[in-house]
């Protein structure tokens, strides 16, 4: 279950990397990566959740970002490293369905594999830094 959990994560996180870039529409967007991707019916709406929750709130989410990234304005973040941030924030401050350890350790392995050679090192800052606004 774990290996298609991070998989599922591995398509939202291409799905919102595709929205920030071109501003695809979300709907258009998973409908064309969910086709390629041989999941269940589970693992589809786990994916569409997650993009559509962080997409949901973004502005809010970009805002927790500025609060704990001060000296990286959200824009100018690699455009891959903002969008594990986003999904990493939702899974933290508002889905509420994962340990925020787990929410934290997915983002880290999401940057070691798509990130830069410092990414995983400072969404491990960041994260650590927001999980401070939960209990959990």
């Amino acid at each position: 279950m774990t290996g298609t959990r991070h998989k599922a994560r591995i398509i939202a996180l291409q799905a919102l990397y595709e929205i920030d870039s071109v501003a695809r529409r979300p709907e258009t967007v998973l409908k064309r990566l969910l086709s390629e991707a041989d999941f269940s019916e589970e693992n589809s709406a786990f994916v569409r959740e997650l993009v559509n929750g962080t997409v949901g709130n973004k502005d809010e989410i970009d805002g927790n970002i500025q609060r704990f990234a001060p000296a990286w304005p959200v824009e100018q973040l690699a455009m891959v490293d903002r969008n594990i941030l986003r999904l990493a924030i939702f899974e933290i401050l508002f889905d509420n369905k994962v340990p925020v350890k787990v929410a934290v350790n997915e983002a880290v392995e999401l940057a070691k594999t798509f990130g830069s050679e410092n990414s995983a090192k400072f969404i491990n800052g960041v994260l650590g830094s927001v999980s401070t606004l939960t209990s959990r």
